[in-house]
């Protein structure tokens, strides 16, 4: 078995291998920080939930800022902008590890880190989708996000271990993510330039991408509300501390290693709007649980089924790669597909950059946690309808296929 995997490994293309590395090692940066950075902040500064959905406002800002700054960057293929925000990402890790029991340096360190993440995210699907041939695209976003999966296991062990032995320390863990984070800006620096990437478009903005856009809207609110107030239930109503969303993260790892191989698998199989609407109603689900699972008289077992919540949830985030191979098989040229992905992402923190402090401030303080969840359960409803109009006709398929053949 091992030596069919090295066969596996020294027959793949190099390119692949090293993105897969580079999206590995900065996942690992990454699982270190949402393991811990709720309890940070809680631990060390002592916020309440109106302040918690606040910082999420200047958290989200570079997300919401991402078309402009890769498209001030179009000069530089899509391979060393990656290098470049994973550099910045290692950066605000860094900060927070050594200077981060400050408001000031802290909310600049963690900003700092955001720009890395939200210009890593549409760089990267879009390197993903250019290294895959003929009906490849959702396997290559699906072997992505499984390599990012594989890195929150490793990470969730690790802030595990960290805490049990030596307790709460945030200066080993914020380091410990900068060096994932530098290592993986070396690699991306290393790989080529595929062809179709070397020339991208500063910013594109399309009618016939409506639904696209729309569709990013509706995972911005869906997205911010179980980044912030999802662990945030679990930390506040339930008090649960670090070690327990560490573990989530490596259960979470471990069946999603295969989930997001066969999620990718399955996109390219039955088509992205089956899949964007499956998801849509297993998120109604998901947040009428957050809501009133305390409420079904299950005793201890409600804590168990908002970890099963939190567990599906993480593993539903692969969904994006949907609306990504959807947008890829619409797009007019292989230059659009970089920019439009930018453009997604600044829509959806757009929406992001206000759900939090909306959701703290007039539902969580004013009426309880409860309500946040019935209108996030009203936002997934709305992503089911939406996605019942995605449409990819034979048209668009052909010019996917000739796209991807002169890759």
């Amino acid at each position: 078995m091992i030596g069919k995997l090295t066969g596996k490994i020294r027959g793949a293309d190099p390119q692949l291998l090293l993105f897969l590395v580079a999206v590995f090692t900065l996942g690992m940066a990454n699982g270190i920080f949402h393991t811990t950075y709720n309890n940070y902040l809680d631990d060390t500064f002592q916020i309440g939930a109106a302040t918690r959905g606040w910082l999420e406002f200047p958290r989200e800002l570079p997300g919401f800022l991402v078309a402009l700054l890769t498209g001030a960057l179009f000069f530089l293929a899509e391979t060393r902008v990656a290098a470049m925000a994973a550099a910045a990402l290692g950066i605000g890790m860094l900060g927070l590890g050594v200077l981060g029991t400050e408001w000031t340096p802290m909310l600049v360190f963690t900003i700092a880190w955001s720009i890395g993440q939200h210009i890593e995210m549409p760089m990267r699907s879009s390197i993903a989708m250019s290294l895959g041939k003929r009906h490849q695209q959702g396997r290559r976003l699906g072997q992505a996000s499984a390599a990012r999966v594989g890195a929150s296991l490793i990470s969730g062990l690790f802030v595990w271990l960290i805490i049990d032995l030596v307790g709460a320390n945030y200066t080993i863990t914020f380091v410990t993510g900068a060096v994932m984070a530098i290592l993986a800006a070396v690699v991306y620096s290393r790989m080529g330039v595929p062809a179709e990437v070397e020339h991208r478009e500063k910013l594109v903005v399309k009618k016939k991408y409506w639904l696209y856009y729309v569709l990013c809207t509706l995972f911005g609110a869906r997205k911010q509300v179980f980044i912030t107030f999802a662990p945030w239930v679990l930390v506040k109503v339930f008090g649960e501390p670090a070690s327990t969303f560490a573990k989530l993260w490596i259960v979470s790892a471990v069946i999603g290693v295969f989930f997001q191989q066969g999620l990718g698998s399955l996109i390219d199989r039955w088509g992205e709007r089956r899949v964007l609407m499956a998801d849509g109603v297993a998120l109604i689900v998901i947040c009428l649980l957050y809501g009133f699972a305390d409420t079904l008289g299950l005793g201890r077992l409600t804590v168990w089924v908002l970890y099963g919540c939190y567990t599906l949830d993480q593993l539903l985030f692969g969904v994006e790669n949907a609306r990504s191979s959807y947008l890829a098989k619409i797009a007019e040229k292989p230059e659009d597909v970089s920019a439009s992905l930018s453009m997604g992402i600044s829509i959806n923190h757009a929406v992001s950059m206000a759900v939090p402090w909306f959701g703290g401030k007039y539902l969580w303080e004013r009426h309880g946690y409860r309500w946040v969840f019935v209108a996030a359960a009203v936002v997934a409803a709305l992503t089911t309808v939406m996605s019942a109009l995605v449409r990819i006709d034979d048209e668009q398929e052909a010019q996917a296929d000739d796209l991807s053949a002169g890759s």
